[in-house]
C-alpha cells in the first residue's frame, strides 16, 4: 500500500542559506572559466525602487497570462534565489536556485525600427532633458517616456520566448518569473540595460540632444574663428557695426607710431637756418 509522504515547505531562512550556498559554490565554477557571477539581491519587501524598476514590475503584472505564477517568482527573487543575472542584446540568461539549480534562458524580440524613431522624437521634445543627456545621464522625463507601458520599451508578451531546464511544462515557470522580477530589480542602478535588452542604442538620443543643443556648423565657426585670434594674436569683430578693436602687438615687434620732430631725426633742421639768416640780415641793416 503506497501513502503520500508529506514533506513541509523550507523556511524563509532555510531557502535563503540553500541560495546562499549554491551560490558560493557556483561563483568558485565560474571563477575557473574566468566568468564573474552578478546575483539579484534585494534589500527589504520592495523588489525595484526606481520608477523605472517599478514600472518594469508592474508592466509585467499587467500581463494576465502570467498572473498565476508570478507570486512564487516574486518570493524566489526576495529570498536570493537568483544567483546569476546576465542581460544583453535581445537575451537575459539566469541560474535560479530551486529544489536544483536551472538555467533560464529569455529571448526578445528586437524594438521595431518606427516605433524606435517615435521614440527618439518624443524624447527630442523633452527640452529639460537635454542638458542631462549631453552629460551621459538618463534623466527621470527620457525615462518616463521610454517606460511607457504602450509607446515604450517594453516588450509585449508576444516579443518574449523564454525556456527553463526545471521540469514544469508551463510557459511561465516560477524560475523564469523570478528572473523577470530580478530585471526590474537590476534595471534600478542600470537604467540603460532596458536600452540593450530592446537592442537599440541609447547614445542616439545623447546624439540627438547634442544636435539640438548646438548646430554643428555653428560649433565649428565658433572653433575656426577662435583659432585664427590665437594664431594672429588678435581679436575678431564678433559682428559688423561695431567698434573695431585695435591690434595686439604680435610677436613682441613694436608698435609703428608718428615720427617726432627732434634733432637727431633732422626734420627741425629747416626752420632753424631761416630763423638765423633773418637774424643776420636784421643785424647788418642797423
Amino acid at each position: 500500500m503506497n501513502w503520500w509522504r508529506y514533506t513541509s515547505k523550507p523556511s524563509v531562512s532555510e531557502q535563503r542559506a540553500r541560495a546562499a550556498r549554491e551560490g558560493e559554490q557556483l561563483e568558485r565554477r565560474m571563477a575557473q572559466s574566468g566568468r564573474k557571477r552578478s546575483p539579484v539581491t534585494i534589500e527589504g519587501r520592495a523588489i525595484a525602487h526606481s520608477f523605472w524598476g517599478r514600472a518594469w514590475c508592474e508592466n509585467l503584472e499587467s500581463y494576465r497570462d502570467y498572473a498565476y505564477r508570478l507570486p512564487r517568482g516574486r518570493s524566489y527573487v526576495r529570498h536570493g534565489a537568483v544567483l546569476d543575472l546576465e542581460i544583453g542584446p535581445g537575451r537575459i540568461a539566469a541560474v535560479v536556485c530551486g529544489t536544483s539549480l536551472y538555467d533560464i534562458d529569455v529571448r526578445i524580440k528586437p524594438l521595431a525600427t518606427q516605433h524606435w524613431v517615435q521614440i527618439k522624437t518624443r524624447c527630442a521634445g523633452e527640452i529639460g532633458s537635454l542638458i542631462e543627456l549631453l552629460e551621459g545621464r538618463l534623466s527621470d522625463r527620457v525615462m518616463g517616456i521610454v517606460t511607457h507601458p504602450e509607446q515604450g520599451l517594453f516588450p509585449k508578451p508576444g516579443e518574449i520566448d523564454m525556456s527553463c531546464t526545471c521540469p514544469d511544462q508551463a510557459t511561465l515557470c516560477k524560475h523564469v518569473s523570478a528572473v523577470l522580477y530580478g530585471v526590474g530589480a537590476r534595471l534600478d542602478a542600470q537604467p540603460e540595460l532596458l536600452f540593450v535588452l530592446r537592442n537599440v542604442d541609447h547614445g542616439e538620443l545623447i546624439a540627438q540632444a547634442a544636435d539640438l543643443e548646438v548646430p554643428r556648423s555653428t560649433r565649428r565657426k565658433t572653433i575656426e574663428a577662435q583659432d585664427l585670434a590665437d594664431v594672429f594674436g588678435i581679436e575678431l569683430a564678433e559682428a559688423p557695426g561695431r567698434t573695431p578693436v585695435s591690434p595686439k602687438r604680435s610677436g613682441g615687434t613694436r608698435e609703428s607710431r608718428p615720427a617726432r620732430s627732434s634733432a637727431k631725426t633732422g626734420t627741425g633742421a629747416p626752420k632753424r637756418r631761416a630763423a638765423k639768416s633773418r637774424r643776420k640780415r636784421r643785424t647788418a641793416g642797423r
